[in-house]
């Protein structure tokens, strides 16, 4: 998979791209994430590409020449085929869940585009993004943090990432339920014990016992994903 992702501040995507999963992902070939500092796009020598709103009001809006070139510059780039997706990183946008990341991660490439300031110019979101994705009902500073979380819950499901590729299929939300309660050594730690049923060797039984934990961990916790 290939990922585009057009950023005002691209240095604040380096660390989160640049280790553990996502690092190893890309180093297997698994996945190529490539960061595009917007300003090569910008409308004169002074970097611009922002400006202020029509109609008054406080803040910036991205700007629509710069994304217009760097969305069909970056289309016109064969190499990784078209985009299957343009996505607009926004707090307005579909919230995210586990069901689409399993959609976009049998996905040939994307593009994500990361808003800052008041948000970008409505047409680019009207003519050339495809899907708009939000990860929660709150406000950050930039598109970046929800760039890497898209990415980091995309590319681990790639096939080959994860050292045990089954892991990933047990996860929280796969099955619109929480995931069940884990445990490790010592079996006894200051009294506190691990249940009998996961020391059994009986696979049956602690497959059920770890069913009913997650009914009743998302009941109790998120009662409308039980709902689902």
């Amino acid at each position: 998979m290939h990922i585009d992702i057009i950023s005002v501040l691209p240095e604040l995507l380096d660390s989160p791209l640049q280790h553990s999963i996502m690092k190893r992902a890309q180093d297997k070939g698994l996945l190529t994430v490539k960061v595009h500092p917007l300003r090569q796009w910008a409308v004169n020598e002074y970097g611009q590409i922002d400006d202020y709103q029509y109609g008054g009001g406080a803040g910036m809006v991205m700007m629509c020449e710069p994304l217009a070139k760097a969305i069909e510059e970056l289309s016109s780039q064969t190499e990784y085929g078209a985009f299957d997706e343009i996505i607009f990183l926004t707090p307005d946008g579909k919230k995210m869940e586990q069901s689409m990341v399993n959609g976009l991660s049998l996905k040939k490439r994307l593009l994500l585009i990361c808003g800052h300031y008041k948000g970008i110019d409505e047409r680019i979101r009207e003519h050339f993004v495809t899907l708009e994705i939000s990860i929660g009902d709150y406000v950050l500073s930039g598109g970046e943090l929800p760039a890497a979380v898209l990415v980091d819950a995309i590319g681990r499901l790639l096939p080959g990432v994860l050292n045990d590729e089954t892991s990933a299929l047990f996860d929280s939300f796969q099955d619109d339920l929480l995931a069940p309660p884990v445990y490790t050594r010592p079996v006894d730690f200051r009294g506190w014990k691990v249940p009998d049923v996961l020391m059994s060797g009986d696979h049956r039984k602690i497959d059920e016992w770890r069913h009913e934990q997650s009914l009743t961990r998302t009941m109790q916790r998120r009662p409308g994903l039980g709902e689902k």
